[in-house]
């Protein structure tokens, strides 16, 4: 650092700044870590041609943002969301987040008069007992969330598909990385869409959550607590491995402290002494959310079986096929009502009237927006939409059918989203056009402007990775 600090013509004083602000309460380390700075930067001083024709200058930063990244203020969020319980099996890049909740427990959730600790944090032996826990604590009556990436999702499907079926509130952060199996674990990717929204065998539906910058990780790995309550079921919060690892520049984070928690139906003691039916699968309200006890609620009423098998509505196994389809119906139900408690996509209108559009989620957005700039400065003038969860909201579908040509720009190579609009909104494929990056770097403007410069020009849709593939196949070894 000693010696890129005389290359780059770096201010001294900021650096030996760094190491006292690093090293606070540690004095005896500060003076040896200096003095190390120093040899460094003599030897390069006295040995490099110094400095080089670029130079790094101090300079005042915005004052109103901070640096975050986004697996801490996933942390964070979990902690202020309400969550006393975390379950998970390491694995790169999601570790952080689940070390950065262990950080702000230990200040946040200890009792200051007896130093009892309010949280449980358990290092599982894999993933599909990671899952298995936060399951069964959330069936308790406790927030509880766990935390992985590509290869935890696998592992964690089926009981993904419990925790869907017999409606147990679960919340996983996923932290994506390049796949497929091992892939390359430091790289980032949104590859994880489709594997995620239909987690599980059978019919299944999961509910994802795309944030953008850390302030939105922190937002929303808060509200998953409360929509896995509300809705009963698991919300799976997509985030990756750019978003999560790197600092990011970021609007301050913020908490209400009069912000209730929102625990969804659960039906209280008293309600059942007063003789409230009470059916674990009972559609009373006709959104498809059911009603639901704690254990030990009361002595005698309100209990009920939780199972992965087929039941009827007051939780007792049958398999008999009427009582089956009324149970998958209602689960659709209840999916129809998703989207009204979900983030709605934000809209970005072009200044002229267009017939193209872009469409965007995650960590795609600031890229995505800076191509818009440059293909505005080309005479390609297009609106856009970020979409900021699944099941999609009735407003992206009516975005989509307003335009002739909506690119969908994602960081996978099998163009996960596009498949999912199509899937879900019975949009015709024409209509959609790909504008990928798998290659593990975070997606750039500049590839961003070329695809779609390409698009308009009337040009194939082969991506450019595939096509620099192709023509080294043909003869180039490199």
């Amino acid at each position: 650092v000693g010696a890129l600090a005389a290359l780059l013509d770096m201010d001294f004083e900021v650096l030996t700044g760094l190491v006292e602000d690093q090293f606070k309460g540690k004095d005896r380390l500060i003076q040896p870590n200096i003095h190390a700075l120093e040899l460094g930067h003599d030897w390069a001083r006295n040995h490099l041609e110094c400095p080089l024709g670029v130079r790094v200058e101090a300079r005042e930063g915005p004052r109103d943002s901070i640096l975050l990244d986004g697996n801490t203020a996933l942390g964070l969020g979990a902690i202020y969301g309400g969550a006393t319980v975390a379950a998970w099996y390491p694995i790169t890049p999601s570790t952080s987040v689940v070390d950065a909740f262990e950080k702000y427990c230990k200040r946040l959730r200890v009792d200051p008069e007896t130093g009892r600790r309010n949280y449980a944090i358990v290092q599982a032996e894999d993933e599909l007992a990671a899952i298995g826990m936060v399951i069964g604590a959330s069936w308790n009556g406790a927030r509880a969330f766990t935390a992985t990436s590509g290869p935890g999702i696998s592992l964690m499907s089926e009981f993904l598909g419990l925790a869907y079926f017999a409606e147990i509130p679960t919340v996983l952060f996923n932290v994506q990385r390049a796949g497929p199996s091992t892939g390359m674990p430091t790289r980032t990717q949104q590859s994880d869409v489709l594997s995620c929204a239909y987690a599980s065998h059978g019919d299944t539906k999961q509910v994802l959550l795309f944030p953008s910058t850390p302030r939105e990780c922190f937002d929303l790995g808060a509200k998953s607590l409360d929509l896995a309550e509300r809705l009963q079921t698991p919300i799976i919060l997509m985030t990756d491995l750019d978003l999560g690892m790197n600092d990011h520049i970021s609007s301050p984070l913020e908490w209400d402290d009069a912000r209730e928690f929102d625990r969804g139906k659960v039906m209280t003691a008293e309600e059942l002494e007063a003789g409230k039916e009470f059916g674990r699968y009972l559609d009373v309200d006709g959104d498809g959310i059911c009603y639901r006890t704690y254990p030990g609620t009361h002595a005698t009423r309100g209990s009920f079986f939780t199972r992965g098998t087929s039941r009827d509505e007051f939780a007792i196994y049958t398999e008999k096929g009427e009582e089956y389809e009324k149970n998958m119906l209602r689960l659709m139900r209840k999916w129809d009502t998703i989207p009204e408690h979900l983030p709605a996509p934000e809209i970005i209108e072009s200044d002229q009237d267009t017939d193209a559009a872009v469409l965007y989620y995650g960590t795609s957005e600031a890229s995505s927006r800076e191509a818009l700039d440059y293909l505005a400065d080309d005479g390609i003038y297009l609106d856009a939409m970020r979409v900021r969860a699944f099941p999609f909201s009735h407003i992206v579908r009516e975005f989509i059918e307003k335009h002739e040509r909506v690119y969908v720009i994602e960081q996978n190579r099998d163009a996960q989203l596009r498949t999912l609009l199509m899937t879900e909104l019975g949009l015709a494929p024409d209509q959609l056009k790909p504008v990928l990056s798998f290659d593990g770097n975070p997606i750039s403007a500049r590839n961003i402007r070329k695809q779609i410069r390409r698009y308009q020009e009337g040009g194939d849709i082969t991506p450019f990775h595939r096509e620099n593939i192709a023509i080294r196949g043909a003869g180039d070894s490199a």
